[in-house]
């Protein structure tokens, strides 16, 4: 299980500043790093990053790939435990993967890394992901491009002009209509909001307007040309949608292992601030979902999914106990945020669901 530390503690072990730490967790620049409310946590045994702000224009060490979005219920801290709960077989007996909500694709990439799968499969209903999945996979290199423009232009500016710069940015990313003229562009405005706004949130309004306010980074990792490379090169079989998350039956078989990492069900009302698309995902399609689980569990599929854990607000709440009662039901140990005070956030239990 990880171990996390704060970021004083990180700061006295790494001999910088408290306030550098949380701008290197901001830039998405220690691996695994997670928000805990207002806070950020480390894993104990990270190192500490090499300084971009010398060594930008260096060689940079080759890598394997990773998330290129910071990505809120993002499974980095989890990885270790899910690998430790996938099926026996995969990449032998078990030759595909599909992810129907793949968000920041943490343990797709770590799939990719390790495994070789004839055929993967991912899928979000947030057209703006897929279309950044879809450029980095056929356009990375005019990718890279648009965002070193941005890099350099951002970096230029003092910290009043990077917020006029950032809600330009944003103007210009909701008025945009996504077609194959503006992909490119749209995905170039996609990272540099989520590396530059609040927390590297994406969360839109009823009108599917991205409205998130902008962050204050003194050096924020906007163009990752080596890590979007490497992504580029492990995306090149996979196939790609933005539709509902049924499309994944016509891939799914008895190769396939499908990893479901939905909308967690809101522990309370305040945990459910954040809205990826316009759509909601509510108890009626947690329960659509588990009927999907179960066919696709009955066809011969191997099936794991992750959700809320209701017992850490209310032990009789057996939501997901009853819904998946038929399946292998494991709580694990998680770091999230479920309560605004402080002495009341810290470890919390998620679901982990599996019908091998």
């Amino acid at each position: 299980m990880i171990q996390y530390m704060s970021t004083k503690e990180a700061a006295d072990k790494w001999k910088i500043s408290q306030r550098r730490v949380s701008v290197l967790c901001s830039e998405n620049r220690i691996r695994d790093a997670a928000m805990l409310g207002n806070m950020w946590i480390i894993p104990r045994n990270a190192e500490k990053p090499a300084d971009a702000r010398m060594k930008r224009n260096a060689v940079a060490k080759k890598e394997n790939a990773h998330p290129f979005v910071k990505w809120a219920g993002g499974k980095g801290q989890l990885l270790e435990v899910l690998k430790a709960n996938l099926p026996d077989g995969i990449g032998k007996k078990i030759t595909k993967y599909a992810e129907p909500f793949v968000g920041g694709g943490a343990l797709l990439f770590a799939l990719l890394n390790d495994y070789s799968f004839k055929e993967v499969y991912i899928n979000d209903n947030n057209k703006e992901l897929i279309n950044t999945y879809r450029v980095i996979k056929d356009n990375c290199e005019s990718l890279i491009n648009e965002l070193n423009k941005l890099q350099k232009q951002y970096e230029k500016l003092d910290a009043n002009e990077r917020q006029n710069y950032y809600y330009v940015k944003r103007d210009k990313f909701n008025e945009l209509k996504l077609s194959t003229e503006t992909s490119i562009e749209k995905a170039s405005l996609f990272i540099f909001l989520n590396k530059t706004c609040f927390n590297g949130l994406y969360r839109v309004n009823k009108s599917g307007n991205f409205n998130v306010p902008a962050g204050k980074y003194k050096n924020p990792l906007i163009c990752d040309t080596e890590n979007l490379k490497a992504i580029s090169k492990s995306l090149q079989n996979v196939i790609m949608r933005s539709c509902d998350y049924h499309d994944a039956e016509n891939f799914a078989d008895e190769k396939t292992l499908v990893y479901f990492d939905p909308p967690y069900r809101p522990l309370n009302v305040t945990s459910a601030f954040t809205s990826y698309t316009e759509n909601q995902f509510n108890d009626d399609d947690q329960i659509k979902l588990a009927e999907f689980f179960s066919k696709l569990s009955d066809k011969g599929v191997k099936v794991l999914l992750s959700n809320s854990d209701p017992h850490n607000v209310n032990f009789e709440d057996n939501f997901f106990d009853e819904l998946y009662s038929k399946f292998n039901i494991q709580r694990i140990t998680a770091v999230r945020a479920i309560n605004s005070k402080a002495d009341k956030r810290g470890n919390v239990t998620e679901l982990l669901i599996k019908n091998y």
